[in-house]
């Protein structure tokens, strides 16, 4: 089964890097991610899905590929080409794998304008490691499918950097 993790920022760009470096720990065989899409609000109020892998553009190229091949086998091939990117494009446009996109641009809407939100379809991880690689990166857990022990470690994780910043300026004053 695979664990939902919805995690808030107060920046629109702080859940792109935080995307980043799930990848390169995904690079590193650290975790195992299923899927992983920015959601952010902006300054106007319009919510923007920002998805791994773009569906539309994968679908226009393998319709593509495949009109070009099955056109060439009419003697079409520019036809064929043109013809099949249009209809990947659309099955690609269509098709929704990983987190639903109705949740997430739900999700959207609670967000204040200027935030952003990563959600994360994880199929398995090493967790030590990876709460140990997000200590003090941020953010607040708003939504996850984890148990409740679970969900504390994360967001104390998060939170590690916030507190010890917020004692230091406190210190220093």
């Amino acid at each position: 089964m695979s664990t939902l993790v919805v995690i808030g920022y107060d920046d629109i760009h702080k859940a792109q890097e935080m995307r980043i470096h799930l990848l390169k720990l995904q690079r590193d065989y650290l975790i195992d991610l299923e899927d992983a899409v920015v959601v952010e609000r902006d300054a106007k109020g319009k919510i923007k899905l920002h998805q791994m892998i773009p569906m539309t553009a994968m679908g226009a190229m393998q319709g593509g590929f495949w009109g070009t091949l099955i056109g060439c086998l009419f003697f079409a091939p520019i036809f064929g080409m043109a013809v099949g990117a249009a209809g990947g494009a659309i099955s690609g446009a269509l098709a929704d794998v990983g987190i639903n996109d109705d949740f997430m641009k739900e999700l959207g809407e609670t967000l204040t304008p200027g935030k952003s939100a990563l959600c994360v379809l994880i199929k398995q991880m090493t967790e030590d490691k990876v709460l140990d690689d997000l200590h003090g990166t941020g953010g607040k857990v708003l939504k996850t499918n984890l148990s409740k022990e679970d969900e504390s470690k994360l967001q104390e994780a998060l939170g590690t950097a916030r507190k010890a910043v917020s004692e230091t300026a406190t210190a220093a004053v």
